[in-house]
């Protein structure tokens, strides 16, 4: 059976011009992301976002405009859904509480979840694993540089 999974996704830049990035062990694979994730039934983009920057880096954000909507055809990795990934550009509400790490996969005991920063200008489509997201580190170079 084929259906879309909706995923959203914030890119959080801070005053040294660096993105948050999300690195992740899960079912098996290593990759690195934007923090965000899937849509739940129910609920909306912008309310969706909100959630997941919660559950992932238990920081309030603000949304600040639409980025990128996936504008081709992108099969999940995980399972036999189409993927379709929606980009807002976010701001933190408060103090971000992570414990930000300098290399990937760095995760704290019994954690499958750190956070870096990125300068954008060092950013490549290498730093990320989903083609979605190398497309929008393309588009982040080409709009912040």
């Amino acid at each position: 059976m084929s259906y879309f999974n909706i995923r959203v996704y914030g890119l959080l830049i801070n005053q040294d011009q660096e993105v948050l990035l999300s690195d992740e062990f899960e079912v098996g694979m290593y990759f690195t992301k934007f923090p965000g994730g899937g849509l739940e039934l129910g609920e909306g983009l912008i309310e969706g976002l909100k959630r997941e920057f919660m559950e992932e880096c238990n920081a309030e954000i603000a949304v600040d405009r639409h980025f990128y909507t996936t504008d081709f055809y992108e099969k999940s990795s995980f399972n036999e859904s189409q993927v379709i990934s929606i980009y807002y550009l976010v701001k933190p509400v408060g103090t971000l509480q992570l414990n930000f790490k300098a290399e990937a996969f760095d995760f704290d005991e019994g954690l499958a979840q750190s956070f870096r920063w990125k300068k954008i200008n060092e950013l490549t489509e290498d730093d990320v694993t989903f083609r979605t997201d190398k497309t929008v580190v393309k588009l982040l170079k080409s709009t912040c540089a």
